[in-house]
């Protein structure tokens, strides 16, 4: 039963417009409750640079796969789309989902590349996945260029806080190329008028003897956009003082912009904010279009996090500090003057 099912799956992914040196790449689609995380979306943009078929892997608990797959199979790029369903799967972890990608990957795979989103969850899995198959995994990629004559893929990835730019060449002899993506280097993918992808069920690998157990989900709930995917950006650094004066400072600016609220390391460690509002090296990397910087003195690790943004601005009152060497736009001002000032011109 397990051949038939592996011989029908390989004449369903392997159509007719493959050759032997055409990349085929298999893209880890991660979703919430059935709702497609933009970073995978951005990890399908970077797949379809490689210039061959991708495919989409969903895995999910009963009742989560059916509209993860309704959305996927209508993206641009995706040309079929593979889900399995367990209960094992409702909080994917590395020890349950790793063996159905090394069994999906093994004994002659078609594919080429395995893609992912730069997620805490992805970061878990490809690398251990590659360890189990002997070839290596590249992390955190902005952008890639696949060489169809040798065979090769190019990948370049911020090293050093993002001071420096390192160059990967992954050669031909790696059977299976593993590489994560930063999304704020890659736009999402769309949804096609007449896209329609292959869909295949695939039968879940059971795990009996699961080292790891979920134990529970801590969401932050707010009513102001999403930090990572956010337009515009409001952030607070250490001048703020206290948690109290960080709300009180940060929130009714970050209202009036439409604006989601971000922290540097050192006003999250201070207990300003919740680690989750972090931005920075350690922290979550954004570039939004508008990117505010608040009592932020511009450590190398925060600017790691945000420098990609399209508009900085940065208060300080420091006219040395490092934070305006990146900011296009620097007032020199103490903030919780201008920060109100600001706040009422934009209520006008």
């Amino acid at each position: 039963m397990l051949r038939a099912q592996s011989l029908a799956l390989r004449r369903a992914l392997v159509r007719s417009y493959a050759t032997a040196s055409s990349p085929h790449a298999l893209v880890f689609l991660e979703h919430h409750q059935g709702a497609l995380d933009s970073g995978s979306l951005s990890a399908l943009t970077a797949a379809t640079q490689l210039g061959g078929q991708v495919t989409g892997l969903i895995v999910g608990g009963p009742g989560e796969v059916s509209s993860a797959v309704e959305a996927a199979k209508k993206l641009k790029g995706l040309t079929a789309v593979l889900h399995s369903t367990s209960p094992q799967y409702t909080t994917p972890l590395p020890e349950t989902v790793s063996p159905l990608l090394e069994k999906l990957l093994s004994n002659n795979s078609p594919f080429t590349h395995v893609v992912s989103a730069h997620s805490s969850s992805a970061k878990s899995i490809l690398p251990r996945v590659a360890a189990v198959l002997d070839v290596p995994a590249v992390s955190d990629i902005t952008s890639l260029e696949h060489d169809a004559s040798s065979n090769s893929t190019t990948f370049t990835r911020p090293i050093y806080a993002g001071n420096a730019i390192s160059t990967v060449r992954a050669s031909p002899s790696i059977p299976i190329k593993f590489f994560t993506v930063r999304s704020t280097a890659f736009a999402a993918a769309t949804a096609g008028d007449s896209a329609e992808a292959d869909v295949t069920t695939l039968d879940p690998v059971e795990v009996s003897d699961c080292s790891s157990e979920h134990v529970e989900t801590s969401l932050t709930k707010s009513d102001r956009p999403d930090l990572g995917v956010a337009s515009r950006v409001v952030s607070g650094g250490r001048a703020l003082k206290n948690a109290e004066t960080f709300q009180a400072t940060l929130y009714p600016l970050a209202d009036a912009l439409g604006a989601a609220v971000g922290a540097s390391r050192a006003a999250v460690d201070a207990g300003y904010a919740d680690n989750s509002l972090q931005v920075g090296q350690t922290g979550k990397v954004v570039a939004p279009e508008l990117y505010m910087a608040l009592g932020i003195s511009g450590a190398i690790q925060h600017l790691a996090g945000m420098k990609d943004s399209k508009l900085i601005v940065a208060v300080n009152k420091d006219p040395d500090a490092p934070i305006f060497q990146v900011a296009d736009v620097g007032l020199v001002a103490d903030l919780f003057e201008a920060v109100p000032e600001m706040v009422e011109k934009l209520k006008q």
